[in-house]
């Protein structure tokens, strides 16, 4: 680190030695360094799409969806920019923006395994929370509320045959 609280070498070198952190599953350490990189290029979509990336995979899901919606922004036919808007949007709760970025993604690359499986997965939950699944959480019928059976004999049990 400089004195200015600054790691060694340039934006490249920032770049680079993120790209290997995030590979190699330290999140976080990517996270400052790129983070670094893109106080100084901020219009750089690879700069910003791994610390995008990076975000994601430390749970910073409301800053992955800003750093991912600016490549996708900056390049609209960016399918894993969109790809990412999508699962960070999904990520925060929001299945209507997710299911709208996740079909661009799907559109412009629909061999990508990864990208139907996100939508569908996206578009099921949006589905379960309009009730085309049957009910969602607490709407279930308590025991007091069951409708009793018209076929049951008033005196006795259904099944005792009278």
């Amino acid at each position: 680190m400089t004195e200015q609280g600054r790691p060694g070498g340039g934006v490249y070198d920032w770049f680079r030695r993120g790209i290997a952190m995030l590979a190699q599953g330290n999140a976080g350490a990517a996270v400052q360094l790129l983070s670094h990189a893109v106080e100084e290029e901020p219009h750089s979509r690879a700069i910003r799409e791994a610390l995008a990336r990076a975000q994601f995979e430390t749970r910073a899901y409301a800053a992955a969806l800003e750093n991912f919606r600016a490549v996708a922004l900056a390049d609209p036919s960016d399918d894993y920019a969109q790809f990412g808007w999508g699962l960070a949007a999904a990520r925060l709760g929001d299945f209507e923006s997710s299911a709208e970025h996740l079909a661009l993604a799907v559109a412009m690359r629909p061999s990508s395994k990864p990208y139907r499986d996100a939508l569908r997965q996206t578009r099921a939950t949006l589905k379960a929370r309009a009730g085309g699944f049957g009910t969602v959480g607490g709407d279930r019928l308590r025991h007091d509320d069951v409708p009793a059976d018209p076929h049951a004999d008033s005196q006795g049990d259904p099944s005792d045959g009278r």
